[in-house]
């Protein structure tokens, strides 16, 4: 009977010293979406970008993607996604959606511009740049690789 309550006492203490490193962590970590203003970008690919990926400015994250659609008319990607408030953007800022890595996820990349003008709230990026996939440029490798010439 008296390994029994110890078994139990035991167990319970192993749970609530998992339960305080799962909230450290993700405390501690940058996986809560960022809240902020709200600005959209147009997109011909967006491949591998998912709601919650990260925005960031020189490998900082400065905010969070927080909707994806398509343009029904223009069949472009729209993401819309927040930055932090006391960050503010120049109108002629480039976002493109870069790789993390060779296996790692993508996020959106800001490259700021010099215009005077900053996007407000609800305000739109114009100055974009499509992700290249991995498999696409592995294909056109193969095919230079491959291509034989005419005379030859």
């Amino acid at each position: 009977m008296r390994r029994s309550i110890i078994e139990t006492v035991l167990g319970a203490m192993v749970l609530l010293v998992a339960a305080v490193f799962l909230i450290f962590a993700y405390t501690s970590s940058d996986l809560k979406p960022v809240l902020g203003y709200q600005v959209t970008a147009r997109f011909n690919s967006i491949d591998g970008l998912t709601v919650g990926s990260d925005v960031r400015i020189g490998g900082v994250k400065v905010g969070s993607v927080v909707a994806q659609e398509i343009d029904q008319e223009a069949y472009q990607a729209v993401v819309d996604f927040t930055v932090r408030p006391e960050i503010r953007l120049p109108e002629d800022t480039q976002v493109s959606v870069t790789s993390s890595g060779l296996l790692g996820g993508k996020y959106l990349k800001l490259d700021p511009g010099n215009a005077d003008d900053m996007v407000s709230n609800g305000g739109e990026l114009r100055n974009t740049k499509d992700v290249i996939s991995l498999e696409e440029l592995l294909g056109k490798v193969i095919f230079l690789v491959t291509d034989e010439s005419p005379d030859g």
